[in-house]
């Protein structure tokens, strides 16, 4: 089996949602080294076509995607594409929205980034100009804008100029030359990346595969095509197709990570639970020793523990769903899953209580109210079964809870009702994993904040809420009015069932910066407190700060839907 060690893996997946790397693409490849300076925290967007023709819009992309690629090969902390879209979705910004630079700053701040990098193009299809700006998030400055103008041929040599100016703006003691920063990347063909980039913004799903694998064609030993398109077979639901292409992605490739799971997630599809439990313990082991000491990642956990328990092998699928079930304390597949394995050793009573968690972490899940019902008929507790079917049909109507169907001849007659976890949450992930610590100033309050504020977050994530609770602290005793420190806080409250004091430090936090995210978590936490006019009002708030965020209006529309009042309590 292949293995994850490279330093680099670190620090791309500290950026979340598929952080891209071009200089880890073959087995012969060194990984980064821990030495490389790190100067912060980079937030990247779509450099604007200003005058080129409609046929390079891909560049304004490409400039994008190759800033993120050179800037990780460096061994910088980069937030992905991915990660940007998601956060702008979480924001209420579609992905094609021209953005201020207000709203930049303000979506960098929500993402904890130290600098924005954002610019321009224009070329006339033989000669480029490219105008790159450098936002400092705290203190917010703005250098000067940075140029560089070449032979449109050249643009990955005039790009890598650009880029290590734009370090050296950031830190004007970096250490590295430009012929240092340069022998860090990968050499890349200008037709390669354009393919690339084409196939990654094609609509058409074969036009997508056509433009992809002429840039696999290009560059044989380049990784990124290869999991794009084994990325795009997988969402196809083609896990035949998606393997090989997979299995193309070196292990010392920073995005190996994603390639085996996604590989693990094709075997158990492929009703294969032992080479999938072979991927998901390798992956499970090297995170959790030699990366991180102590950590673990719920997704990885749920998919091992369903390889296992296809294979029945039962104790230590339950062991790796409880520690799932324990990191993510607001998932409710993990209870499920442990009630599904109950159910497989006829064991009701301890199925009735994870499946009552399951429904009460996500209540607006009528599966889970299903086979609480059905668990409560197996176990013989009639009357229960009734008011938690009558109350189920009040929430979801007559037809709402599904019909469960199961094979009683199988060897498995639940395992249709696994939740397996498809992809890798990396948002959870870029607070285990690190990197080298960046420099703290004592005579820095913000600093100090900064990072004590991650150390917090890694032990949170990692279940370690004392520690985390120090390390908040230790943040607002140098910066009383910081509103992350506040938000993380107030998490650790709310994990710990202490909501007075969780509402207490979400209001701290919006009195620093006002948030839908925060104000919505403000509203759940009214929710579990039975405050549903206030809960309503923060939700709504919530709503005309980022009209399209998705977690505040599927708030809404459950406490629309249930039109509960104070006097319900």
């Amino acid at each position: 089996m292949r293995t994850i060690r490279s330093l680099a893996l670190g620090i791309c997946l500290f950026f979340a949602i598929g952080c891209v790397s071009a200089q880890q693409t073959g087995s012969s490849t060194s990984p980064v080294q821990p030495h490389l300076p790190q100067v912060g925290i980079f937030l990247v967007f779509p450099f604007e076509n200003s005058g080129s023709s409609a046929r390079l819009d891909w560049i304004g992309e490409g400039l994008e995607e190759l800033t993120i690629q050179r800037l990780s090969a460096a061994g910088q902390q980069v937030y992905s594409h991915e990660g940007r879209l998601r956060e702008m979705d979480r924001s209420g910004f579609p992905a094609t929205a021209n953005l201020t630079r207000a709203t930049m700053l303000h979506i960098a701040q929500e993402l904890d980034a130290d600098y924005v990098i954002f610019g321009e193009y224009t070329s006339d299809g033989t000669r480029l100009t490219v105008s790159a700006r450098l936002l400092r998030v705290s203190p917010v400055a703005l250098p000067p804008v940075i140029e560089e103008s070449g032979a449109l041929s050249s643009l990955m040599e005039l790009h890598a100029r650009l880029t290590w100016k734009l370090l050296v703006s950031a830190d004007h003691a970096y250490p590295l030359n430009l012929a240092e920063f340069s022998r860090l990347q990968q050499p890349l063909s200008l037709a390669a990346f354009e393919q690339y980039i084409r196939g990654l913004l094609a609509n058409d799903d074969d036009v997508k595969l056509r433009d992809l694998k002429d840039a696999a064609r290009l560059e044989p030993s380049w990784a990124d095509p290869a999991l794009a398109i084994g990325d795009l077979y997988f969402q196809k639901g083609d896990c035949d197709a998606a393997l090989p292409w997979y299995a193309k992605v070196p292990p010392s490739n920073t995005l190996h990570l994603e390639a085996s799971f996604a590989s693990g997630v094709c075997r158990l599809r492929l009703g294969q639970p032992d080479k999938a439990e072979e991927i998901f313990t390798e992956l499970e082991q090297t995170l959790h020793h030699d990366l991180v000491d102590g950590a673990d990642v719920p997704e990885i956990l749920n998919n091992l523990a369903i390889a296992r328990a296809r294979q029945q092998e039962f104790p230590p699928a339950q062991t790796a769903l409880g520690r799932a079930r324990d990191i993510d304390p607001d998932e409710d597949d993990y209870p499920f899953n442990l009630g599904l394995l109950a159910l497989q050793q006829k064991d009701y009573a301890t199925a009735e209580t994870h499946f009552r968690e399951a429904s009460q972490r996500e209540p607006d899940n009528p599966e889970d109210y299903a086979f609480l019902i059905y668990t409560l008929d197996k176990s013989g507790k009639k009357p229960e079964a009734t008011a938690e079917r009558e109350a189920a049909t009040d929430a979801f109507g007559e037809k709402g809870l599904p019909l469960l169907r199961f094979d009683s001849k199988a060897d498995e007659p639940f395992s249709h009702y696994q939740r397996i976890k498809p992809d890798l949450d990396m948002t959870s992930l870029r607070l285990e994993f690190e990197g080298p610590p960046l420099p703290v100033r004592a005579d820095s309050p913000t600093n100090v904040a900064v990072a004590r504020i991650r150390s917090g977050r890694q032990n949170a994530h990692a279940g370690r809420l004392d520690a985390a609770d120090k390390d908040f602290q230790a943040a607002l005793a140098v910066e009383p009015n910081n509103a992350i420190a506040h938000r993380e806080l107030a998490d650790i409250y709310r994990r710990r069932g202490k909501l007075d004091d969780a509402a207490r430090e979400l209001q701290f936090s919006l009195n620093s910066h006002d948030s839908a995210a925060v104000r919505t978590m403000l509203a759940r936490i009214y929710l579990e407190q039975k405050k549903f006019d206030l809960a309503r009002t923060e939700v709504q708030k919530a709503i005309k700060l980022a009209p399209n965020y998705p977690d505040a209006k599927q708030l809404l529309d459950h406490l629309e839907h249930s039109k509960p009042t104070e006097g319900a309590q």
